[in-house]
C-alpha cells in the first residue's frame, strides 16, 4: 500500500455528537463516506454509499466529491485513488490491509505469470495496486461469472489470486484456469462441521455463502453470491431464517431493511470471532472523523502503476455494463 503522511500523533477532543460532526466535514470538504458492508454499524450508519467491491468502485468511479473516506481496506482505497488520482483519497487506518491481498506478492505474482505467457490475467478486485497493473481484467465476486464468460472459449486464463472464488468460477462456467493459491483468513475459517450442526438446529434456515468460502461450504449452501447479491437474496427469499457464512457486518444491513427476519452467523471453526475480518474492524467512527478532521492517512500511488492498474479496471467496469 502506498500512502502519504501519517496518523497524527496527537488528537484533539472527540466531540460530543460523532455523527453530526461527521455530517458537517462532508460538507465542509465536499467529502463522500465510501463504506464496506463488513464495517462496524456505526460506520454503516454515517457512510453515503454502502456496497460490495464492484459497487463501491462503481461509486468511486462517479463521484463528483473533492475527497474520498474509504471506510474499508487497503486495496478498496487503492482503487479509488486509481479511479481518482486527482482527488484525496483518505484511509482511517492504516493498518487495515487484506490477508488475500498479501498472499500475492509482485515478485512472486511476476514469475507465476511469466510461466503462463499465453494467458489472460483476471484478478480479484482484493490485491494490491501492484498486482492490479499487472492484469489484463479486474473482477469482483459480482462478476466474475459474467466476464470470464465474455472472453473466447479458446482464450487461457490465470485467476488469482483467491483460489477458492477461481474454483467457484471455473464450476460455474466450465471453464479451466490457472489458479493463484491465495485465500481469504475470514472465509476460510468457516467450519463445515459447525455449519451442519447450526443447520440442524435450524433445518427450517436456508444457508448463504459467499463465494470466497472453501468447497465444502458451499455445497451445503442454498445460494452464494457475493455481498450484495446475499442482501438482495435474503429479501426476495420467502424464508424467515438465514444462516450467512460470510463476514457478519453484512448482517447489519440484513436487519435493518428486514426485521421481521433472522440471521445467524456461520461459525468459525475455533471459538473465537474469527469470521469478523480483524483489519475491517481496525475502523472506527472515531478513527474516520479524525481522518476527515485531519486529511490525513492518504493514499497515493506512483503514477506509472496508478495508470497500468487502470486500464483493467476500467474494462471490468465496461464489461459489466455489458
Amino acid at each position: 500500500m502506498f500512502v502519504t503522511a501519517s496518523a497524527p500523533t496527537s488528537k484533539t477532543a472527540l466531540p460530543k455528537d460523532l455523527f453530526g460532526a461527521i455530517e458537517m466535514l462532508k460538507k465542509d470538504l465536499n467529502a463522500v463516506v465510501l463504506a464496506h458492508y463488513y464495517q462496524d454499524p456505526d460506520i454503516q450508519d454515517v457512510a453515503d454509499y454502502i456496497g460490495d467491491s464492484l459497487g463501491l468502485s462503481q461509486q468511486a468511479a462517479s463521484t463528483d466529491a473533492d475527497v474520498i473516506v474509504f471506510a474499508g481496506v487497503h486495496f478498496m482505497a487503492e482503487t479509488a485513488k486509481i479511479l481518482n488520482p486527482n482527488k484525496l483519497v483518505l484511509l482511517p487506518d492504516l493498518a487495515a490491509g487484506c490477508s488475500l491481498a498479501d498472499s500475492c506478492l509482485p515478485d512472486d505474482f511476476a514469475k507465476f505469470k511469466a510461466a503462463h505467457p499465453d494467458h489472460v490475467v483476471i484478478s480479484y478486485i482484493n490485491c494490491t495496486a501492484e498486482i492490479k497493473a499487472m492484469s489484463d481484467i479486474i473482477c469482483t465476486s459480482s462478476n466474475a461469472v459474467k466476464l470470464v464468460n465474455q472472453l473466447p472459449a479458446e482464450q487461457k486464463i490465470i485467476f488469482a489470486p483467491d483460489r477458492n472464488l477461481g474454483r467457484y468460477v471455473m464450476a460455474q462456467t466450465g471453464r479451466e484456469m490457472v489458479l493463484w493459491q491465495g485465500s481469504c483468513i475470514v472465509h476460510e475459517t468457516f467450519s463445515e462441521k459447525k455449519l451442519l450442526q447450526l443447520k440442524m438446529e435450524y433445518p427450517d434456515a436456508e444457508i448463504v455463502a459467499h463465494p470466497e468460502c472453501e468447497a465444502g461450504v458451499l455445497r451445503h449452501a442454498d445460494f452464494i453470491g457475493s455481498t450484495t447479491a446475499l442482501l438482495t437474496y435474503v429479501q426476495i427469499s420467502v424464508c424467515d431464517r438465514f444462516i450467512i457464512a460470510t463476514e457478519p457486518g453484512i448482517i447489519h444491513q440484513m436487519q435493518k431493511q428486514l426485521p421481521q427476519k433472522h440471521f445467524i452467523p456461520a461459525p468459525p471453526e475455533a471459538n473465537c470471532a474469527c469470521n469478523e475480518c480483524p483489519y475491517m474492524r481496525l475502523n472506527t467512527l472515531e478513527k474516520l472523523y479524525w481522518a476527515m478532521q485531519s486529511k490525513t492517512p492518504a493514499v497515493t500511488i506512483p503514477s506509472e502503476i496508478q495508470q497500468r492498474a487502470l486500464a483493467p479496471i476500467q474494462r471490468m467496469l465496461e464489461m459489466s455494463a455489458r
